[in-house]
């Protein structure tokens, strides 16, 4: 619902500001100089200059706020860590987007490097979104660890066992097709990751066959299908629980040093404005 109402956000913006200057950013670069609305959304223009400011102070505002709620104890019960992530990643999908319409879709010289650097930040922090969500979290946002993720594994066994009637061989059938662990090894981890997914329909597919050959109730049924699905899900996140962290880790190394570049020469661009005389509506 958090996430909704934010991305709600960052659509209607678009619409609303691609919207009113659409004839505008249409007409080629050399003729915008006699459009009548080139007053107000040439990048030094009313519209333009004021998306640039709100732009860039969205996005320094994504960064020191996210930062400041990781490290500062302080801010540890001001909210999920999760939610001040959805609301950086809010700020940080807002502030480029206005910084794009700021520069009228004309890039040159050292705020085109800042600009593709905002831009290989937004697509890093997408790729980190995604790995981000891989790693098995508390509900406070905390990465847990592996023993943590193994403790939120059902007893399968044990409860089949005590609340359901099935003979042995059924119940054997069940848990072994839970415990079942097929590695299929491939160059490519695309095909592993696939070959997985089909081991897990299988084991799933199995334990179906099985109670409906004893008749299980639709309740009983839904239940045990949805701990066998429960099972596989927290095996596929244990399996790559370590791969994803190392990932996260270097994913750092990638998606600093452009934020800090973008940053830098932010700050170049905004001195070299002001020296220029440019202050916008004031």
């Amino acid at each position: 619902m958090y996430i909704g109402f934010l991305s709600a956000i960052v659509v209607f913006t678009f619409i609303a500001v691609a919207g009113y200057g659409i004839s505008y950013y249409n007409l080629p670069l050399e003729e915008r100089v006699y459009d009548a609305g080139h007053k107000l959304y040439k990048p030094s223009g009313t519209f333009g200059h004021g998306y640039g400011i709100l732009g860039s102070l969205f996005m320094i505002a994504g960064i020191a706020l996210y930062m400041a709620r990781k490290r500062f104890r302080s801010m540890s019960r001001m909210g999920l860590l999760k939610h001040w992530l959805e609301f950086h990643i809010f700020l940080c999908t807002l502030g480029p987007l206005l910084v794009l319409f700021h520069t009228a879709f004309k890039f040159g010289g050292l705020v085109a490097v800042s600009f593709w650097s905002m831009i290989a930040v937004f697509l890093s922090g997408i790729i980190g979104r995604f790995i981000y969500l891989q790693i098995p979290r508390s509900i406070e946002g905390q990465a847990l660890s592996l023993n943590e993720v193994r403790g939120m594994k059902s007893d399968i066994a044990g409860i089949i066992k005590t609340s359901y009637n099935l003979d042995e061989e059924s119940f054997s059938i069940i848990t072994d097709s839970v415990k079942k662990k097929v590695e299929i090894y491939h160059k490519n981890p695309f095909v592993r990751y696939l070959n997985k997914i089909s081991n897990d329909r299988h084991s799933l597919s199995s334990v179906r066959k099985v109670l409906k050959i004893n008749n299980m109730a639709r309740g009983e049924y839904k239940k045990i299908i949805s701990l066998v699905k429960n099972d596989i899900r927290l095996n596929r996140r244990i399996e790559r629980l370590d791969t994803m962290q190392n990932l996260f880790k270097y994913w750092h190394v990638a998606h600093l040093p452009f934020a800090l570049v973008m940053l830098i020469i932010m700050v170049i661009h905004v001195v070299v404005t002001f020296v220029f005389g440019y202050r916008w509506i004031f």
